[in-house]
This record gives structure tokens, sequence and C-alpha cells, in this order.
């Protein structure tokens, strides 16, 4: 089984920073890829930014140039800066986990509980 961990979200004022972080533990051999998504209420979940193990990033179009991604391999854990925050960046954000378990496992995936970002103007 495997847990995923989230700390860092909050209350900012539009124009603000807020670093979101997210460790994994448990039955992990290892890991595919960290990313963030998020959801605000009526939306569907989307992605916002990944990492893979190898450290290749891939970012949502209306957060390149002000969020970055980054993970520590040693540590299991991934972690998202969120600089220039606006009112519209307002949601819940769940960290997503993609790893084997073992050698000639498949891959698996594992959701954070969320955390609010909100962002007031």
């Amino acid at each position: 089984q495997v847990q995923l961990v989230e700390s860092g979200g909050g209350l900012v004022q539009a124009g603000g920073s807020l670093r979101l972080s997210c460790a994994a533990s448990g039955s992990i051999s290892s890991i595919n890829a960290m990313g963030w998504y998020r959801q605000a209420p009526g939306k569907l979940r989307e992605l916002v930014a990944a990492i893979t193990s190898g450290g290749r990033t891939n970012y949502a179009d209306s957060v390149k140039g002000r969020f970055t991604i980054s993970n520590d391999n040693a540590k299991n854990s991934v972690y998202l800066q969120m600089n220039s925050l606006k009112p519209e960046d307002k949601a819940v954000y769940y960290c997503n986990l993609s790893y084997y378990s073992g050698s000639r496992t498949p891959l698996f995936g594992s959701w954070g509980q969320g955390t609010q970002v909100t962002v007031s103007s």
C-alpha cells in the first residue's frame, strides 16, 4: 500500500506564492513520475505539472512561467513552487504518483488526499 502526504496549501493574495509538498511512502520499488493535478468546483481535474524520475517536466500552459515542479528521488517527494498566483488558480491540488511495486509488476497509480489553495483578489 502506498500513501501520499501533501502539505503547503492555504490562503494567499493574488500575486503571492505558495509551495506544495508531497511525500510518498509504502511499497514503492521505483517511481515513474510524480505530478500535481487540480480541481476547481464544477470543473474536471486537470494536470498542472508533472516530473519523471529522470527530471523531465511537463506543465499546463496556464501555469508555465509561474509554477515550478521539482523532485527529490531519495525522499520520494515532489514539490510545486507556485508564484504569481491568480484567483483562477484556486482549486484543490492533488499529488499523483505512478510507480512500480517490484520487478515485473505493472505500473500503478496513487493519489493524495488533496490540499486546498485559495487565492484572493
